[in-house]
């Protein structure tokens, strides 16, 4: 029983290890990519030259690749039209059979293989070159035939696969996917892209509630459904102003001011509790000395990120809004942050 236990101990330390050793190798491709771009010149011209193409476009970026590079090209399709660029995907031997027809003058198309010998990628380059369209291709070296094929070409480098027996696309599909990756983020640079731009091609999900205004989502509103007193008042006196209107919704918490209605801090359903445990005359304490001072807010500029990322970190339960001159105009409930599923309870 107890050789057992070992030997499986063993074959689960063999495999963590083999695991271990094939993200390594998927690690040291892209760092053998960047230890390129640093060390020649070369290379850092035709980064250059890639990203100046690609912000000249005024089509799409069109990826091409045959199998694991096709499929990388459609993930970089993708994000490419997340980050303002539009693009799609074709594959190269249909293109061949009918589909050059998507390709426009005024698109850039950026071929994938990392051979560079691909006879598939190698004919559409061949024709995209006789049309003058602008390529870019990505493959080993700047001496492959698709890289003599193509107005700009990005070098991989020498890589061994991750796969042991050194024939799967692993590290090369990876290093590929960065390069793909790195390309689209220095264009989006070039092209000062914003939050709020991204939140344009990102209006569903979880990545679109993120980047919504906290604004959009507030549902207690100072002078509708919570209440802003004055820090002097006694806690029965804010209480009694904080009653609710018959029909809304009360706020688990009271939001204080000082006399120039500048936020000084909140007092919660659960100070009041505290509060009445502890204090023999409860209704009588100034609410500023016994509410939570200076608590933790938002600007209205905020994103809703911004309130998840509150939460997350110090575990608030209500975050007060306020304005450019610092007074209260909202609270967010933590609760409607998990009925949006921004956060989990």
């Amino acid at each position: 029983m107890n050789a057992s236990k070992s030997q499986l101990k063993t074959g689960i330390s063999e495999e963590l290890a083999f695991i271990t050793e094939a993200l390594q190798a998927e690690m040291d491709a892209i760092g053998s990519v960047v230890s390129r771009l640093a060390t020649s010149e070369v290379d850092l011209q035709t980064w250059t030259k890639a990203v100046d193409m690609l912000e000249q476009c005024s089509g799409h970026a069109v990826f091409s690749g045959m199998g694991k590079s096709g499929l990388i090209g459609a993930k970089l399709s993708a994000t490419y039209s997340s980050i303002g660029q539009p693009s799609h995907v074709v594959h190269p031997a249909e293109a061949v059979h009918g589909d050059l027809g998507s390709i426009r003058r005024d698109d850039v198309v950026i071929l994938m293989s990392y051979s560079g010998t691909t006879e598939e990628v190698l004919n559409l380059a061949a024709i995209l070159r006789t049309d003058g369209i602008p390529t870019i291709g990505i493959s080993k070296e700047h001496s492959t035939p698709l890289a003599n094929l193509c107005d700009v070409h990005l070098a991989i480098g020498s890589l061994s696969e991750a796969c042991p027996l050194n024939l799967a696309p692993t590290a090369t599909t990876t290093a590929t996917l960065a390069i793909g990756d790195a390309l689209g983020l220095a264009l989006s640079r070039r092209r000062n892209f914003t939050s709020d731009d991204f939140h344009k091609h990102h209006p569903g999900g979880m990545l679109g509630i993120g980047l919504r205004t906290i604004t959009e989502i507030v549902r207690f509103k100072v002078g509708d459904n919570v209440t802003a007193v004055l820090d002097s008042m006694n806690v029965g006196e804010a209480l009694n102003a904080a009653k609710p209107q018959e029909g809304k919704r009360r706020a688990g918490a009271i939001l204080l001011v000082d006399d120039e209605n500048k936020l000084t801090g909140i007092f919660t359903d659960g100070d009041l509790r505290r509060l009445v445990i502890d204090s023999s005359n409860p209704m009588e304490q100034t609410i500023g000395e016994v509410a939570t001072k200076n608590p933790r807010h938002l600007n209205a500029t905020a994103l809703v990120q911004d309130a998840q990322q509150l939460v997350t970190q110090y575990r608030v339960d209500e975050i007060p809004i306020v304005d450019a001159n610092n007074s209260p105009i909202g609270l967010i409930d933590v609760q409607d942050l998990i009925a949006m599923k921004v956060v989990t309870e």
